[in-house]
């Protein structure tokens, strides 16, 4: 039986954490365990996670899950999860390498051939939206999302609504789909009126139209808009997203897979939602790891409708782009919209690891959320 011999955790630019976990006899997977702007307490929380499984078979990938979350008594929450689900989807990509298959196959096989994904954009005016959304087009892609608003108050001129109004158009002018993200942002006298003014040009959903925690609005808000309504992010268990569904008013949800439990937990969330006909579209706003295990649910899957793709084209920070991490940066090709199935061992996708070890190495400052102000200088959700 072989046994786990090393679990090791990268910090790298911009805001990423790999787990590297490896064998006594060689065999190596990789993981993501990024929480942005947190990748420091993510990594303390491997301390732990070495002490149990160091020695441990790493083909007990349930075993070593349930472990890793019953037995630390505290559980769930974004620190702990994030850190299990690096150490989760590297033990999936470990196993489907020794067997050479791609995870999806070990899940059952493939359900489609071809993944929906959708990109970025920013900006806040019309004009520099519509000029991000061009470039998009010319990517490949068919669906982006953006900010629904770039700063609005607890209650806020209705004049301040236009503008996205007149930015949802002017990306749809382009020729594509768009999601709105509120990101939390929009508290509920304006999240009213702003998803009333949208409405007429039917975006694909609107994200996090209130936070999270305040499910009773969600609730309420879903009552009052024809707009599919998405969110997921910011749960990080299927307790998490249990009573999301039995509020019945989300209509497609957005686990992490670096934040969610990983493979493991997100296919059981995503069975989950399909028993509520409740579509799955993952959050990834991260790397490449993190994005291949997100190909792999979406590939096994039925109830997913679409993938966030983010990396590269959308956080090219200070030059550096993380498709420098991979070797193959082509299995990511976006054709008419869609990416292929990964078909690679593993999560489909290899990653350079001495470029990895070099930029780990350097000093790196921590990525942290950027204060957001309003005019009278309050803080803001990021």
């Amino acid at each position: 039986m072989i046994k786990i011999a090393q679990i090791e955790t990268f910090i790298l630019p911009p805001r990423w954490l790999f787990v590297r976990v490896e064998t006594d006899d060689g065999a190596v997977g990789w993981g993501e365990a990024s929480l942005e702007g947190h990748a420091e307490a993510v990594e303390g929380a491997f301390a732990s996670l070495r002490d149990r499984f160091i020695g441990h078979d790493p083909a007990r990938i349930e075993d070593i899950w349930q472990v890793a979350y019953r037995l630390g008594f505290y559980r769930g929450g974004p620190v702990l999860m994030s850190a299990l689900s690096g150490l989760d989807q590297a033990l999936w990509d470990l196993k489907g390498r020794l067997l050479g298959v791609p995870v999806w196959q070990l899940l059952g096989g493939n359900v489609r051939d071809r993944v929906p994904v959708y990109a970025w954009i920013g900006g806040d005016r019309p004009d520099e939206v519509a000029e991000a959304a061009a470039e998009r087009l010319k990517q490949g892609f068919k669906a982006v999302k953006m900010n629904a608003t770039a700063d609005l108050g607890w209650l806020d001129s209705p004049k301040a609504l236009d503008e996205t109004v007149e930015r949802v158009a002017a990306v749809q002018a382009q020729g594509l789909d768009v999601g709105l993200d509120f990101h939390g942002r929009v508290h509920r006298p304006m999240a009213k009126q702003l998803a009333a003014a949208v409405t007429p040009l039917r975006p694909l959903f609107i994200e996090e139209p209130l936070l999270s925690e305040h499910l009773e609005g969600i609730v309420d808000f879903a009552q009052h808009t024809s707009v599919p309504i998405a969110l997921g992010e910011r749960l990080y268990s299927r307790w998490d997203f249990k009573r999301v569904f039995e509020a019945n008013c989300v209509d497609i949800i957005q686990p992490d897979l670096s934040h969610a439990g990983g493979i493991s937990e997100c296919r059981r969330i995503a069975a989950m939602a399909e028993a509520y006909d409740v579509a799955v579209a993952p959050h990834c706003p991260l790397g490449p790891l993190a994005l291949a295990a997100c190909m792999q649910i979406a590939a096994a899957t039925p109830n997913f409708v679409i993938q966030e793709m983010s990396l590269g084209i959308h956080y090219n920070v200070g030059g550096h782009d993380l498709l420098s991490y991979m070797t193959d940066p082509s299995v990511f090709d976006v054709v008419d919209g869609m990416v292929d199935v990964l078909s690679g061992p593993g999560l489909g996708v290899t990653i350079d690891e001495a470029k990895v070890r070099d930029a780990a190495s350097r000093p790196i400052v921590g990525w942290r959320n950027p204060a957001w102000r309003g005019p009278d200088g309050a803080v803001r959700e990021w």
